[in-house]
């Protein structure tokens, strides 16, 4: 993966002007390209791009769980010679968005969001079961808006620094 890749005018058109109000309608990819000149074949192409290229993580919504479901931050302490295996199983799960290792005796930390409280409980048994490892489940008690949109200072064509 390029540290630094060169960015395409409308690379910096998509990063500048899709932070926020990203289109909720059912073309939204054409949406953007009508809006920026392009075409939805081109915006998905380079946003495809951007996310090989480790610009972008993810394309996606950022939704308060509180209104839409339960979700959970939980971690669990794998065995080193254990941890890609277990780290896969946890991945194979729809209901986990992501998980992690860290430098700490818990060494897999991961996001479980699911319809309701008995389906987050059912998921977390079944990892539990199929690791065969306990999994700690810290619930949010409050939460803090944090607006992840930022302005973008171009130096050149490289990413901003």
């Amino acid at each position: 993966m390029d540290k630094h890749p060169t960015l395409t005018p409308l690379d910096r058109q998509l990063l500048d002007q899709f932070q926020h109000h990203f289109p909720l309608t059912c073309r939204p990819y054409a949406d953007m390209a009508q809006q920026i000149g392009s075409s939805e074949a081109a915006v998905l192409e380079r946003l495809q791009q951007l996310q090989q290229q480790g610009v972008i993580s993810r394309v996606g919504a950022v939704i308060n769980h509180r209104c839409v479901g339960a979700s959970t931050l939980a971690a669990m302490s794998v065995p080193s010679e254990r941890l890609a295996d277990v780290a896969a199983c946890v991945t194979a799960y729809p209901e986990v968005n992501h998980n992690y290792e860290r430098d700490h005796h818990l060494n897999l930390w991961f996001v479980i969001t699911a319809a309701d409280g008995d389906h987050l409980k059912r998921v977390i048994s079944d990892l539990e079961t199929a690791t065969d490892l306990p999994v700690l489940s810290m619930p949010m008690e409050s939460d803090f808006h944090i607006d992840l949109g930022f302005p973008l200072h171009w130096n050149q064509n490289r990413c901003p620094r």
